[in-house]
């Protein structure tokens, strides 16, 4: 049985597969050649994280493909439901990246609140010349403690996310259409466990009450934003917005045009509408935090989502 892991595999997880009798290959194949490479070589498993996609036309060329595997949580780039009508058996890995995509908000977190975006960007510019003026420019900073961190969608990753900022003494509020009620136990070193329980509430209160608001849905099946002009007028002024999620769930003109009137403090965006091409003036404007969709780009995550892959593969073509 051959496996097409055409974004990569974490080494351990390959090693795990071919001690299983799987034959596996990371030579990646270009989306117009994907088909034909699947054919050509026989693969009847294909493993991919967000660049590849698996769309009708893939799925209706390659009749021995048996499984098809997503190394994360979203499923935006695989047409899930018309696999399984084909009885292909399509799995992902919902819970391993989790913890690391709720480190990295909380990274771009303070990265906002102590102007570190900026600040990096321009002391090797002008901090020889211009030291005290930059001193100035970032003396207005703000604490996370005491502020509302609201979070839309109160799955794993939002859940995960709850945990750091509680931890730093903020305030928790979410919303989820699908979870009511959620408890939240956080580990701390030589006191053991604490649980907080969280009710989840409506939509609009949660951007209404925010200062800072964190995203973490899917991509909406309509393809409109969770957040436009309309939701963004109805924040406090001075909000910071995150997403760490899925490109397009923030109308990014409309976040443009609130950063730069002063309605929004801050943005942090590691996805994109236009991935992997972003529109320039994100990537230029002096109050946006930025990192290139890597969420769950740690060490940790990847072992673990390949680890996750690689038992439900054995499981799915040994027993």
């Amino acid at each position: 049985m051959k496996i097409l892991a055409n974004d990569g595999i974490e080494k351990s997880a390959q090693v795990k597969l071919e001690a299983a009798g799987f034959e596996v290959s990371t030579k990646k194949a270009e989306q117009t050649e994907l088909a034909n490479t699947i054919n050509s070589n026989e693969f009847t498993a294909l493993l991919v994280r967000s660049a590849t996609q698996v769309r009708k036309e893939v799925i209706d060329n390659c009749p021995k493909l048996k499984l098809i595997g997503r190394g994360g949580v979203g499923m935006d780039n695989i047409d899930v439901e018309y696999a399984k009508s084909k009885l292909i058996k399509v799995i992902n890995t919902p819970a391993a990246s989790s913890q690391s995509v709720a480190e990295l908000v909380m990274g771009h977190m303070f990265s906002m609140s102590r102007f570190l975006a900026d600040s990096n960007r321009m002391m090797p510019l002008q901090g020889e010349s211009k030291f005290n003026d930059l001193k100035k420019k970032y003396a207005k900073g703000k604490e996370l403690r005491g502020k509302t961190l609201g979070i839309i969608g109160f799955g794993r990753i939002g859940q995960a996310l709850a945990k750091y900022a509680l931890g730093c003494g903020m305030k928790v509020i979410a919303t989820d259409p699908f979870i009511s009620i959620a408890t939240i136990d956080i580990m701390i070193e030589g006191l053991g466990k604490v649980s907080i329980t969280l009710q989840t509430i409506p939509f609009q209160e949660v951007i209404i009450k925010s200062d800072f608001i964190s995203l973490h849905v899917p991509k909406q099946s309509n393809g409109k934003p969770v957040i436009s002009k309309t939701e963004l007028d109805l924040m406090k002024n001075g909000v910071c917005l995150i997403n760490a999620s899925r490109g397009g769930l923030i109308d990014e003109n409309s976040l443009i045009e609130a950063l730069n009137s002063g309605k929004v403090d801050h943005a942090a965006l590691d996805v994109f509408e236009n991935e992997p091409t972003p529109q320039k003036g994100l990537l230029i404007h002096p109050k946006i935090s930025l990192t290139p969709h890597t969420g769950a780009s740690t060490n940790e995550a990847q072992e673990r989502i390949g680890d996750e892959l690689a038992d439900q593969i054995i499981d799915f073509f040994k027993n």
